[in-house]
């Protein structure tokens, strides 16, 4: 007589593994279409313009091959680094200017008054408006002769703000904060949002202020958003074209001269497509630098969601 041993019950352990698998099919497929579209969108153009970077083409004519003398030409271009110095000087003031009043608005908008949601929603309206039609607004708003500061008799506003190298440079710093300073708070409105307030209690009862709170807690807290707005920020100021070429198209001389804007005159107004190319290789190049060496000052980020549990 054969004697059947009882099943035995799968263990903790056994049950998550197999829910996991049976879970991991599903996830998949979800995620397929997102992957098509990056490779379609993202991968594709990206081997395509390193492709056409070792190349000669005005565009219209046969593609020829050039090998590595269009990097050797713009490599050794003085206009270059003049370029990437612009870039970078933006990048880093408008980061600057951008975050600390990200932060200061968007731990103000994650109270829970009724007003604030009002406000959320006018201070997010910049975001949505095109860069162009902003460039084009500031720049009649700017205009020494029939521009606000003529209108109003105002002094200080009848400058040649687009006319002056460094008066430039501050309209498109304080343009682009204008713009994108309700997107970044809206990140930390959510960072806020997400703070244990046992936290905040607790430290109400030892005495600390709003401001000891801020800092003691709030910053911290918020490291690792910080690290993402920040990515967003810097990798996004390499991509600055709209805006500097409606409003200053690289003037005044080559004082607004980015690295897009740099592109974009080689490639579609002096016809050199393969030298354009080569820049929009070296734009996603240091991005992806910038956002390795970001990601890498912010650590893991396991040990922030333990902190955070």
């Amino acid at each position: 007589m054969t004697v059947t041993a009882p099943p035995v019950a799968p263990t903790g352990t056994q049950q998550r593994s197999s829910s996991r698998v049976g879970r991991s099919g599903p996830v998949a497929w979800m995620v397929l279409p997102a992957l098509i579209l990056f490779v379609v969108f993202g991968v594709v153009p990206l081997i395509g313009v390193l492709l056409l970077s070792f190349t000669q083409w005005d565009g219209l004519g046969a593609i020829q091959a050039a090998g590595l003398s269009n990097w050797k030409t713009v490599l050794s271009d003085s206009q270059l680094p003049h370029s990437i110095l612009v870039t970078f000087e933006i990048m880093i003031l408008s980061w600057v200017v951008q975050t600390p009043m990200s932060l200061l608005l968007g731990t103000f908008l994650a109270g829970r008054q009724r007003y604030r949601a009002f406000l959320a929603v006018l201070y997010f309206i910049p975001l949505l408006l095109s860069s162009a039609a902003i460039a084009i607004t500031y720049k009649a708003l700017l205009d020494p002769n029939f521009g606000l500061g003529a209108g109003l008799h105002i002094g200080f506003l009848t400058q040649d703000w687009l006319g002056k190298s460094n008066l430039a440079i501050g309209v498109v710093i304080f343009i682009v904060s204008w713009q994108f300073i309700p997107f970044h708070s809206l990140i930390y409105q959510g960072g806020v949002r997400q703070i244990p307030t046992t936290m905040y209690e607790a430290a109400s009862i030892d005495g600390a202020g709003r401001v000891r709170q801020f800092f003691s807690i709030t910053v911290p807290q918020l490291k690792y958003t910080i690290i993402t707005s920040s990515t967003l920020m810097v990798v996004g100021s390499l991509t600055f074209f709209d805006l500097i070429f409606v409003l200053t198209a690289g003037g005044p001389g080559d004082a607004t001269r980015v690295l897009a804007l740099d592109m974009y005159k080689r490639g579609f107004m002096s016809n050199q497509m393969g030298p354009a190319s080569v820049i929009a290789a070296l734009i996603v190049l240091l991005g992806l630098a910038l956002a390795l060496l970001l990601r890498r000052l912010g650590g893991s980020t396991t040990a922030s969601q333990q902190e955070g549990a």
